[in-house]
């Protein structure tokens, strides 16, 4: 978390996970391309390599898309979504990298325009024969490099959370894309059945994901009991962890409540900087810190410190015999909510 924009802002943590990163990419291109001559020693260097890059990135996107649902599965998993945009760039790169070396191979060299090339050089839109599927494949390069571009924390302060959101939805379009881009370009051409067993099972895997952490999201949003005053049940005392967050649902929206210090503060669940899940961080120096990126609130007004500007709506908080209750009805982001103090015996 930093108040000002750098380029990368690398500490030793993002030092190691892009060094890994790029090792591992380098490690799967050297063993694809030298299994690749073993078993077709007649194919081309530059075919083997558009296969390489190809792979490598079809794979990676699917460890992109994986990273969220299994961190809504368990927290064991945040360390990866730390830095997941640095593996979407090189995802990218990698997308990149493959579709230079196949317009130069495939395109580059005849009549036509490489770009008129790849979008009328493999098949025909309608009638019998091949469909199409280097289009599709380009459809997706463009939505990954829009993603790249933006990528940095700039972008999502000048394009707003929301907006920012919605355009980084777009990697689900991307990915539909390349599917039918590899089922079109492999399984037309070649019937194997391990590769089409490969393929249905990595669409399973990333479906299987989102519907597991969906269906533990649903359970979250249960409805709550009523009380007096329009505040609302929403926990036990005794089902705060100290120094945690325990999340529910409150008029449609996800609450985050923190146990700290003797005291029960309730703020937005929503975190300012990625729609992060403050709910499931932690407080840290008397600060609520999101589990994605590090971004700190005051639990009593849901405002960072400064120099940082991010604010978040606060509830009002009440405990009434062990039970924690709420006001459902959000105060204006940075308003200061006083905190309940807890009993002694609770503490």
């Amino acid at each position: 978390m930093s108040h000002a924009y750098r380029a990368v802002g690398w500490n030793r943590q993002k030092r190691i996970y892009d060094g890994v990163l790029a090792l591992g990419v380098l490690l799967y291109l050297a063993v694809f391309l030298g299994v690749g001559l073993l078993l077709r020693p007649n194919a081309t260097a530059e075919t083997l390599l558009i296969r390489a890059l190809g792979t490598a990135a079809f794979l990676l996107l699917h460890v992109v898309l994986s990273i969220g649902p299994l961190c809504r599965l368990s927290p064991r998993f945040l360390p990866l979504l730390y830095n997941r945009r640095h593996l979407g760039v090189t995802l990218f790169g990698l997308a990149l990298a493959h579709g230079l070396v196949s317009l130069f191979q495939f395109h580059a060299l005849g009549t036509l325009h490489p770009l008129v090339s790849v979008l009328t050089g493999d098949g025909a839109y309608t009638g019998p024969g091949p469909f199409p599927f280097q289009p599709l494949g380009l459809a997706a390069l463009a939505i990954l490099f829009l993603m790249a571009a933006t990528s940095h924390d700039f972008w999502l302060a000048q394009l707003t959370p929301p907006v920012w959101k919605a355009l980084h939805m777009g990697v689900y379009l991307a990915y539909g894309l390349l599917v039918a881009h590899v089922a079109l370009g492999i399984l037309q051409p070649e019937t194997h059945p391990v590769l089409f067993a490969l393929l249905v099972a990595g669409v399973a895997w990333v479906i299987g994901l989102h519907l597991a952490a969906g269906w533990r999201e649903r359970l979250a949003d249960r409805p709550l009991a009523g009380a007096d005053d329009g505040f609302v049940e929403a926990c036990r005392v005794a089902d705060l962890p100290p120094g945690r967050g325990h999340v529910v649902t409150l008029a449609g929206e996800r609450v985050a409540i923190f146990r700290y210090d003797g005291r029960v503060a309730a703020l937005s669940n929503v975190c300012q900087h990625q729609n992060g899940p403050l709910g499931e961080g932690c407080v840290i120096d008397g600060l609520v810190t999101c589990p994605w990126h590090g971004f700190q609130y005051d639990p009593a007004n849901g405002s960072s410190p400064p120099p940082f500007t991010e604010k978040v709506p606060t509830f009002r908080v009440r405990i009434d015999g062990g039970r924690v209750l709420i006001d459902p009805r959000p105060q204006p982001p940075g308003t200061r909510t006083e905190p309940a103090e807890l009993p002694e015996a609770a503490t």
